[in-house]
C-alpha cells in the first residue's frame, strides 16, 4: 500500500461505511482509483475454473458492486475475474440503515444489506454494455417478499445470463429471511434445476456456480454437494458471511447480519477442505472468507479451493491488495514446488479437517 493510497483509505474510513462505499463505487466511475490495468498473470498463476480461462485465481467477491456500474473498471484492478451483484428480479431497497459496520481491530465487516440494487433489468444493460477484460458473474439472488423465490432466481439467470460468463446461485445471505431454507437438498434441486434450465434457454456459455453458508454440518454439506452433481452445477463457491460472533468483542455480539473478514477466515477454511473431501475434487471449488494475504489465498487453493474470492479486506488494505496477492501467490507456488495453481489444489486439506 503506497502512501496516497493510505491517506485515501483513511479518509474514507472518516465517514460511515456506507457512505464510504459509495465514495469509492463514484471514484472508480470517474477513473480517480490507481488501478494496474491488466491482472499479474504468468504460467504458474494461470488458472481454469470450470472452463473459464484467468490470468489469476483471484477473485472479486459478490457485494461489491451490487448494480454491475463499475465492471469494466473492477476488471482492469489486478482481479483474474469478477462477480456483481446481487441481482434480483425486482428493484429493493434492502433493510434500514445503519446497515454495513466495519469491525477495524478485527479487520472484519458486518453487513445487513437485504439484497439491495436496482433490479434484473438495470442491471442486465450494463453488464450488456460493459467490455470487461476478465471473466464476469452475476449473483442471482431473489427478492424479499417474493412468493416464488426459486424463480426469482431464474429470472435473473434469463436477464442478466446471456451477458456474463458465469451466474451464482446465493442460497446463503443471511439477510434475507428463510433464504438459507433454500439450502435444503429438496428446495435446492428444485431451485438449481430451473436455474440450469433458464440457463439452457438463454444463456448456454454461462457456467452455474452455488454459493454457500459456512454455518452447515457435514450432513448438509453432504446433502449439498449430492445435489449439485445430480443437477450438473460447474462450481461451488464456499463460503458466504457467517452468524456465528466468535473471536469477536461483545459489543458486536448482538448485531444482527452476516460476518466477513478475518475472523471468518478458519471458519470458513475448515468448510471448504470438508467440501472438497465430500466432493472428491469432481466438483471446482472457490474460497472465500477472511483472505487478506498471499499466504491466505495459499492456504485456501492447498485446502481445496480452484480459486478464491475476496471483498472485505479491501476495507483495510485498498486495490493494491489484489496484485500483492497475487505476486505473492506465485512466490508461494514457486518456494513450494508447485508449478501450477492446479498442482496445488487440496495438497494440505488434511490439515483442514
Amino acid at each position: 500500500m503506497n502512501i496516497l493510497e493510505r491517506v485515501g483509505l483513511k479518509a474514507l474510513h472518516s465517514f460511515d461505511p456506507e457512505t464510504a462505499h459509495g465514495l469509492t463505487i463514484t471514484a472508480l466511475k470517474k477513473g480517480l482509483v490507481p488501478l494496474p490495468g491488466a491482472p499479474v498473470g504468468g504460467t504458474r498463476l494461470a488458472t481454469n475454473l470450470c472452463g473459464m480461462e484467468m490470468a489469476n485465481p483471484i477473485g472479486l467477491a459478490a457485494g461489491f458492486d451490487k448494480n454491475a456500474e463499475v465492471v469494466n473498471a473492477l476488471s482492469k484492478a489486478g482481479f483474474g475475474f469478477i462477480e456483481v451483484g446481487a441481482a434480483t428480479p425486482r428493484a429493493q431497497a434492502g433493510n434500514p440503515k445503519p446497515r454495513l459496520f466495519r469491525l477495524t481491530e478485527q479487520k472484519a465487516v458486518i453487513n445487513r444489506f437485504g439484497f439491495n440494487n436496482q433490479g434484473q433489468d438495470a442491471i442486465a444493460e450494463r453488464l450488456a454494455a460493459a467490455r470487461p477484460i476478465t471473466p464476469v458473474g452475476i449473483n442471482l439472488g431473489a427478492n424479499k417478499d417474493s412468493e416464488n423465490r426459486a424463480d426469482d432466481f431464474a429470472q435473473v439467470m434469463r436477464a442478466c445470463g446471456p451477458h456474463v460468463d458465469f451466474a451464482t446461485v446465493n442460497v446463503s445471505s443471511p439477510n434475507t429471511e428463510k433464504l438459507r431454507d433454500l439450502q435444503g437438498a429438496e428446495a435446492l434441486n428444485s431451485l438449481l434445476s430451473g436455474v440450469i434450465a433458464a440457463r439452457g434457454e438463454h444463456a448456454p456459455n454461462a457456467k452455474v456456480l452455488l454459493k454457500i453458508a459456512p454455518d452447515l454440518s457435514e450432513s448438509e454439506l453432504q446433502e449439498i454437494a449430492e445435489v449439485a452433481k445430480s443437477v450438473g452445477i460447474d462450481a461451488i463457491i464456499a463460503t458466504n458471511t457467517t452468524l456465528s460472533r466468535d473471536g469477536i468483542p461483545s459489543k458486536w455480539q448482538d448485531e444482527a447480519g452476516g460476518l466477513s473478514g478475518a475472523p471468518l477466515f478458519e471458519k470458513s477454511t475448515r468448510i471448504l477442505a470438508q467440501l472438497s473431501k465430500i466432493t472428491n475434487g469432481e466438483i471446482p471449488l472457490v474460497g472465500v472468507g477472511g483472505i487478506s494475504s498471499a499466504q491466505d489465498a495459499f492456504a485456501k487453493i492447498q485446502a481445496g479451493g480452484s480459486a478464491v474470492q475476496l471483498y472485505s479486506a479491501l476495507v483495510y488494505q485498498g486495490f493494491s491488495l489484489v496484485s500483492d496477492i497475487a505476486k505473492g501467490l506465485e512466490q508461494l507456488l514457486e518456494q513450494n514446488g508447485f508449478a501450477t495453481v492446479a498442482d496445488a489444489i487440496g495438497s494440505n486439506r488434511d490439515a483442514w479437517l
